[in-house]
C-alpha cells in the first residue's frame, strides 16, 4: 500500500532519521508498504493543514497545534510520540548583558509571535522574576535567527531555535554564544513533535498504519544505534547541510525520540500538564481536552481491527 508522510518542517532534518532508515533499510518494503517522504508545501499550511484535507496519509506536527484543532473540532489525531522533549531555546551572545531570562525585560527578543511564543517567552520571563510587558517583541517570522544576527544588532536575544538543530549554524566562538534549553528555564514539560493523520483516514488504514508504526520504531533504533548509517542516509536526503551539523544533531536528538526504551508511546504525565498550561495562557478552553487528541492503547484496537 502507498502512503504519504508529511515532515514537519520546511526541509528534512535528523530528527526524521528513523522515517528515512525504514525505508533503505527495506523495513517499509517488507511490511508492503510504499512510503513517499516530503514536506508541507507552506503557501497551503502547515502540515495539519495538509492532513485536514487528506491529502497526505500520516504526518509529524507540534504537539500544540494539535491540541488546539481538535477542540476546535477538526478530526485530527496522533498515533505516536517523535520527541519527549521541549526543542525550543532562548539564545543571546555574550556581552549582550543578558545572564538570565528575566533580564529579557526592556531588551529585543526575536521570534515568530505566534500565541504560544508569546505565551512561552512571557512565561518564562515571569518565572524567572522579570517583566513580560518589558519584553521588545521582534518579529522574525518563521525564520530562526541566529547569535551571529543577534551580535550584528539585530535583536538582543532570540526565542525558539532548536538546540538540537538552529543552534548549531552559529559561526561566532563557543564561548561568544549563550543557549539556554527552555525545558531548564522554567518551561512546561512538553513532547515537541507528534505523528499523527486524519482520523477517517487512520481507521480507513488501519492495519498499513500499524504496520508502518512497527517498520518506523525499528527505523528510529536502527538510526540510534548505528548513526555513521544513518548519516549517510540522511545526507543523500539533505546534501546541502555540512555534515559535521547533521552529525552533531543526529547525536543530540536521537536520545528525544524515546521513553524508558520505547519509542512512540504517549507520556500523560507530559501532556496533563502541558494542556493545562496552555488552558491558563488561553491557547486551550480546556485543558482536560487533550486524550481525544492522542491514540495510544486506544490505537492498537482501532488500527489493527480497521479494514485495510
Amino acid at each position: 500500500m502507498k502512503l504519504r508522510l508529511l515532515l514537519e518542517y520546511f526541509h528534512p532534518w535528523p530528527n526524521a532519521a528513523g522515517f528515512f532508515v525504514a525505508r533503505a533499510r527495506g523495513l517499509y518494503d517488507a511490511a508492503g508498504l510504499d512510503v513517499a517522504i516530503g514536506v508541507h508545501d507552506p503557501a497551503r499550511g502547515d502540515t495539519l493543514a495538509h492532513l485536514l484535507r487528506q491529502e497526505a496519509d500520516l504526518g509529524v506536527f507540534p504537539t500544540n497545534r494539535l491540541l488546539v484543532r481538535r477542540q476546535a473540532g477538526e478530526k485530527l489525531a496522533a498515533v505516536a510520540t517523535i520527541n519527549h522533549v521541549a526543542m525550543e531555546t532562548i539564545q543571546t551572545f555574550a556581552g549582550s548583558g543578558i545572564t538570565r531570562p528575566r533580564d529579557l525585560a526592556g531588551r529585543r527578543v526575536a521570534f515568530n509571535p505566534t500565541p504560544r511564543g508569546r505565551a512561552m517567552v512571557r512565561h518564562l520571563v515571569a518565572a524567572d522574576g522579570g517583566d513580560p510587558d518589558q519584553v521588545i517583541i521582534v518579529d522574525s517570522g518563521v525564520r530562526e535567527w541566529s547569535v551571529n544576527d543577534l551580535a550584528a544588532g539585530a535583536a538582543d536575544a532570540t526565542y525558539g531555535g532548536y538546540w538540537a538543530w538552529d543552534a548549531l549554524f552559529a559561526t561566532l566562538p563557543p564561548d561568544q554564544r549563550i543557549t539556554w534549553r527552555v525545558q531548564d528555564i522554567g518551561a512546561p514539560a512538553y513532547p515537541s513533535y507528534l505523528l499523527g493523520g486524519h482520523e477517517d483516514r487512520l481507521r480507513a488504514h488501519g492495519p498499513a498504519i500499524r504496520a508502518f508504526l512497527d517498520a518506523t520504531a525499528a527505523g528510529f533504533a536502527d538510526a540510534a544505534a548505528d548513526p555513521d548509517h544513518a548519516l549517510h542516509v540522511l545526507e543523500q536526503m539533505t546534501p546541502y547541510f555540512p555534515r559535521p551539523i547533521l552529525a552533531e544533531s543526529l547525536r543530540l536528538v536521537a536520545p528525544t525520540w524515546t521513553d524508558g526504551g520505547a519509542w512512540g508511546r504517549h507520556r500523560p504525565d507530559l501532556l496533563r500538564p502541558y494542556a493545562a498550561w496552555m488552558a491558563e495562557h488561553h491557547l486551550l478552553r480546556d485543558a482536560a481536552s487533550w486524550p481525544a487528541a492522542v491514540w495510544d492503547d486506544e490505537a492498537a484496537s482501532i488500527l489493527a481491527g480497521a479494514p485495510a
